[in-house]
């Protein structure tokens, strides 16, 4: 899984216990992304561009940096909602786009029903944020999508992965770069990642 860069960091193992954890609430699982989102964020962007300006500081100049890279953060509705604050924590000169992806449960496919990205994907580092990377139907849809709109450079989060999403991914999209922070054990008949920690949406919004 040459594509594959799990973040090993023990912030986010305790995170991750703590989302995979049945008695978690809606509300902490909510704060627990957000959290475990931000610390992912400093792995993912770790070789951005940067750009030198002077800075003037109370007592003299000096050289600073701004970022080079135009940055895109884009959740695959509706899980991936729950990364992108952590994200913007991070990086809130980024802009946003959204795409929306549904599972249909009998042939695990993805069928898509919005997509809305900003104008300038071609000269932009896409980041697509999606919480279970499980078949990997969604994720290479979604790949797909952006590249038809003119995106170069992509990197795809996961917060938990499936060995049968990555290979799928990968072999789809062998350009694009996975991050995850865990890579779980496999998926059961139904596509749900094993462990796992059950579906995200559901997690974050009380929906069943």
């Amino acid at each position: 899984m040459k594509n594959l860069t799990i973040i090993d960091h023990p912030l986010i193992k305790r995170d991750v216990a703590i989302l995979r954890d049945a008695a978690t609430t809606n509300h902490l699982f909510r704060t627990t992304l957000r959290r475990i989102s931000s610390v992912m964020a400093f792995t993912v962007t770790h070789d951005l561009r940067l750009r030198k300006t002077r800075v003037k500081t109370p007592l003299e100049r000096t050289t600073g940096y701004r970022l080079a890279d135009d940055i895109v953060i884009v959740p695959v509705l509706r899980a991936g909602l729950g990364l992108i604050d952590g994200f913007l924590d991070v990086l809130p000169e980024a802009r946003v786009g959204h795409v929306g992806l549904y599972r249909n449960e009998k042939t695990l496919e993805p069928v898509d029903y919005y997509a809305k990205f900003p104008q300038g994907l071609r000269k932009s580092l896409v980041l697509l944020l999606d919480p279970m990377l499980a078949t990997g139907g969604s994720a290479t849809a979604a790949i797909t999508f952006l590249k038809r709109r003119g995106a170069k450079r992509i990197r795809f989060v996961a917060l938990v992965a499936a060995p049968e999403g990555v290979k799928r991914l990968a072999a789809a999209h062998p350009d694009v770069p996975i991050y995850s922070a865990v890579l779980d054990r496999e998926l059961n008949k139904s596509g749900y990642i094993l462990p796992g920690l059950g579906d995200a949406g559901d997690r974050m919004f009380g929906t069943e």
